[in-house]
C-alpha cells in the first residue's frame, strides 16, 4: 500500500497543467478555466484570535467537489505506467492507492521466492519534475 495521505494537498499546479495540456490535450477555454480554478484560490488563517493575511494557494486541488478528485486522478495517471514498468499492478480510487503482484495459486512457492529476492528492486517511486529537477518520494 502506498501512503498518499493528504495527497490532494500536494498536487503541483504547474505539473498538473502541463499534463492536462500535453497528455490530455486540453487547450484554449477549457485549459484557461482550469488555470483560473486552480490559480485564483486564496486562504486565510485565524489562530488564537489573530487573523493572518490572505495567501494564494500554490499547491493542491479542492476537495468536496467532483473536479478535485478528477484532477488528482489525471495528475497521478503517470503512476500506472511507472508501476507497470516494474511488473506490478495498481489500483487507485481517488487518493487511495494499492500496488500489488499477482500469481496463480499453483505458483505460490515460486512467487513468494521471487518477491523475497527482488523486493528492493521493485519499489516504484513517485517522481515529480519541477524546474528541471527530479524529486522522489
Amino acid at each position: 500500500m502506498l501512503d498518499l495521505s493528504a495527497a490532494f494537498d500536494y498536487v503541483d499546479h504547474s505539473i498538473l497543467l502541463q499534463r492536462l495540456r500535453i497528455g490530455i490535450g486540453l487547450t484554449d477555454v477549457a485549459l484557461k478555466w482550469i488555470v483560473s480554478f486552480l490559480m485564483e484560490r486564496t486562504q486565510r488563517m485565524a489562530y488564537n484570535g489573530e487573523l493572518f493575511s490572505i495567501q494564494h494557494v500554490l499547491f493542491g486541488v479542492p476537495q468536496g467537489i467532483v473536479l478535485g478528485p478528477l484532477l488528482y486522478v489525471l495528475y497521478t495517471a503517470e503512476l500506472f505506467h511507472v508501476v507497470a514498468r516494474h511488473g506490478l499492478r495498481l489500483h487507485m480510487y481517488a487518493d487511495e492507492c494499492q500496488v500489488y503482484l499477482s500469481s496463480p495459486a499453483s505458483d505460490a512457492a515460486g512467487f513468494k521466492s521471487a518477491v523475497g529476492q527482488d523486493q528492493h528492486q521493485r519499489r516504484p517511486t513517485l517522481v515529480s519534475q519541477r524546474n528541471g529537477r527530479q524529486h522522489s518520494s
